[in-house]
């Protein structure tokens, strides 16, 4: 099959989806499928990978995102003889789809990946919430309802869909994860940053951004360091608040033990989750969080708040442990699996079990059945038509 993948930004921009996209591409690309990535950007950027359509547009300041209402003539062409498209975004990207590939009959698919209510509280301060959702009740239901299947990655995103007035029939399909790059992660690596043996470290990894709630996170981090001596705590990545973070972190009480290692190349990532003991994150926006189940592979609990998304990922009291969103019983439960050596390891070895669910080898298939049976109903349809159209002929001849 040929198959588009369409999105509103993609590499160099560093983010979930992206990361996905790219990895999605390449499974498929290995099952033996020609895939496409069309997108907004600068046409002239170096790929490390083929197939990648930019289509020029107007940069918004510094977010990676590039306004554009159409595509170049070469992508819209290219973009027509899909079999199938791949929608990853439903505003710019998800309207392209819908005026260039449904005249021509190809089947479109969407996964929402985002809370964008949220998104739009965090980004739109001064937009009262109830414009925002208004649009999204606005927007969301009949888009759904014009492509041919929509995709969730967690069950909890699908509950929020069909809040907004969804009615579309729903598919879960898990966004996967390559798991063998974290339990093949090369050992553990503490002593290269000059952490002892006994001290326990904690891990945020992902975009330092307003919406992940990372204010939270080192608050609750402060409470219980007051509590455990030899409890650390790191942030892997960069982003629009990490300047902010370094500030509010040399302020507390556990500042020396408060370490960023800014952004690093995602193929470390493994190695610097395997010297910590558990993984933290108080984000309430995710929908398929990633860097949770990254984190799982390696064999890490969890510890978050009780949201769609990470409520969805961690079994509470199983993988992990969620979280009233309340810094003070964040860190109790940060404080008990610092203090139980035995129950973290319990949970971390349940945790990087549950994360075989969301192996990209299973995940693609599954994906891929949903792309197969769309492709083959859409060329039944086609020949109907034809059939159609050459009886209606016959008749006139006769």
């Amino acid at each position: 099959m040929r198959i588009g993948m369409m999105a509103d930004l993609y590499k160099p921009h560093v983010s979930g989806i992206t990361n996905y996209v790219s990895l999605n591409k390449r499974y498929l690309e290995a099952a033996g499928h020609e895939v496409f990535i069309f997108t907004f950007g600068d046409h002239e950027f170096a790929d490390d990978e083929t197939n990648v359509m930019r289509t020029p547009g107007l940069p918004l300041t510094d977010t990676g995102y590039y306004l554009s209402f159409h595509y170049s003539r070469k992508a819209k062409a290219l973009l027509q003889t899909m079999d199938i498209v791949h929608v990853h975004h439903p505003f710019l990207s998800g309207r392209l789809a819908l005026r260039y590939c449904r005249p021509m009959r190809i089947p479109i698919v969407f996964t929402n990946h985002t809370r964008y209510d949220l998104y739009a509280q965090t980004y739109l301060p001064l937009l009262p919430e109830e414009i925002s959702e208004t649009f999204l009740q606005t927007y969301m239901p009949p888009f759904c309802a014009a492509v041919d299947l929509v995709i969730s990655p967690s069950a909890g995103m699908a509950k929020i869909l069909q809040q907004l007035g969804v009615t579309t029939p729903i598919e879960i399909v898990p966004n996967g994860v390559d798991l063998t790059r974290f339990h093949d992660n090369g050992g553990d690596c503490r002593a290269d940053f000059n952490f002892q043996p006994d001290d326990f470290l904690l891990v945020y990894s992902g975009r330092l951004a307003p919406e992940k709630n990372l204010e939270f996170l080192l608050n609750a981090f402060a409470g219980a360091a007051e509590a455990v001596d030899n409890i650390h705590l790191l942030f892997i990545g960069g982003g629009p608040e990490e300047e902010n973070l370094r500030k509010l972190a040399a302020q507390t009480s556990a500042a020396n033990r408060i370490h960023f290692t800014g952004m690093i190349p995602y193929d470390d990532l493994p190695r610097y989750l395997a010297m910590c003991n558990a993984f933290v994150t108080a984000s309430v926006s995710e929908v398929h969080p990633l860097s949770v189940i990254e984190a799982m592979a390696s064999g890490l609990p969890v510890v978050g708040i009780h949201s769609v998304g990470v409520g969805d990922t961690v079994e509470d009291g199983v993988t992990g442990f969620l979280a009233r969103p309340d810094p003070a019983a964040f860190a109790a439960k940060l404080t008990r699996l610092c203090l139980d050596p035995a129950l973290c390891r319990r949970m971390g070895a349940a945790a990087r079990a549950a994360s075989q669910k969301y192996d990209i080898k299973r995940t693609t298939q599954i994906m891929l059945s949903h792309y197969e049976a769309l492709v083959f109903d859409g060329h039944q349809r086609q020949r109907g038509l034809k059939y159609r159209f050459r009886s209606l002929l016959e008749r006139f001849r006769a």
